[in-house]
């Protein structure tokens, strides 16, 4: 299989990752971008449960990262697993509160085995708490932090769903990718590892922290088009483009909405940008100026000219838009059964872009003896672990 396809900053951090999908996997994908070895490990197949996998294509395809197959609920399979992690620098799972504990892999157990270890368990509300439990999706973590009520709400009233898992990408994924590497600066210095506890709700509260810090301290009621990011003023807004298409004007500065005006041939506009009773003719003004042409001969028109407008880009457009497509957005790579496709490129500050096409690894296959020999078990102790079929 494909080993770690980076020499970045990450490189020589090996990563056992517990989970299948959501925030977890999303971290981990952060992690091997960033140069470290991903071991993705699963439960062994059996007659009444196999794995759940995500498509080919998802998770970037897995690149760089290798894979392992364990019965943790068998004592040689709990011992397997511990060897791989007396070897490692990080581990995530994502399992409910408690369970690995039950299993007998959670911290104190890695720990004892490896105390320079950084163990993230990534969960919806926490590892304790009154709502520790609760099962929840992304949806629900945006709901409890306030994202989908500042949301602006369809014709029934209803928060809109959101276009992207912000609360599994962002609040959860990118915080426990953030926190990882923190501990492990951290373990550079002290020699300790770390126990990192990541609520996937509660970064959805730090996504919401500039208008909940604003309610903590000012009080009152904090709704879609309180202020000037939440759909007040006209200047930051949506507007429907001549050919149905749709541009995105985030005009807050007065130079650039001045610019914008005039551009749109209403310049009288410009000293009333932020005056509350003037909005319903601005807004008019702006809808009825880009209903006279296409949302792209806007573009051409006004996003050079200091005016901060953007197009609205639907998924389709958006590997081939000029500024991706400049910077290197997308790349190739081939997978072993599925040939060559296109996939966005690592595409954080710090990763490496690697020469095209990038190889993918086969999922359907381990290396599970492999990593168990370098981690240092004895070559006949795995034999055995094979052939009780509680590692593959």
């Amino acid at each position: 299989m494909a080993a770690s396809l980076s020499s970045g900053p990450l490189a020589g951090v090996t990563v056992l990752d517990l989970s299948t999908v959501g925030p977890a996997a999303r971290c981990t994908g952060l992690l091997s971008d960033y140069g470290a070895q991903v071991v993705k490990v699963g439960p062994v197949p059996s007659a009444d449960a196999s794995p759940i996998e995500p498509q080919f294509f998802a998770y970037s395809g897995h690149r760089g990262m290798r894979r392992a197959l364990v019965d943790l609920k068998d004592g040689d399979g709990k011992e397997a697993f511990l060897s791989l992690a007396a070897a490692a620098d990080v581990v995530v799972e994502s399992f409910r509160p408690g369970v690995v504990d039950r299993l007998g892999i959670g911290y104190d157990a890695v720990s004892a085995r490896n105390p320079g270890i950084v163990y993230c368990s990534t969960s919806g509300y926490g590892q304790d708490g009154p709502h520790a439990q609760w099962a929840g999706h992304d949806v629900d973590y945006l709901a409890v932090g306030g994202y989908l009520s500042m949301s602006t709400p369809g014709v029934d009233g209803a928060p809109p769903l959101p276009g992207a898992t912000v609360a599994d990408a962002a609040a959860g994924g990118m915080q426990a990718a953030l926190a990882i590497t923190a501990a492990l600066a951290g373990r550079g210095a002290s020699g300790r590892g770390a126990y990192l506890d990541v609520s996937v709700a509660e970064g959805v509260l730090w996504l919401m922290s500039l208008l909940v810090d604003e309610q903590l301290v000012r009080g009152g009621d904090i709704h879609p088009g309180h202020d000037i990011l939440t759909g007040r003023y006209a200047c930051y807004a949506t507007y429907r483009a001549g050919d149905g298409k749709w541009l995105a004007v985030g005009a807050i500065e007065s130079k650039f909405f001045a610019n914008l005006c005039a551009a749109l041939g209403c310049p009288e506009l410009a000293g009333s940008q932020l005056d509350d009773d003037a909005q319903p003719a601005i807004r008019a003004a702006f809808a009825a100026a880009f209903a006279t042409r296409s949302r792209d001969a806007w573009v051409d028109a006004l996003a050079g000219a200091d005016t901060c407008v953007a197009p609205v880009l639907q998924i389709a457009e958006v590997a081939d838009h000029a500024q991706d497509a400049g910077r290197g957005a997308v790349t190739t790579a081939t997978h072993p059964t599925e040939g060559e496709l296109r996939q966005l490129a690592p595409l954080l500050a710090g990763m490496e872009r690697g020469p095209a096409p990038v190889p993918l690894p086969d999922m359907t296959q381990t290396d599970s003896e492999h990593l168990l020999k370098d981690a240092g078990v004895d070559g006949e102790t795995v034999a055995h672990w094979v052939s009780r079929r509680v590692v593959a």
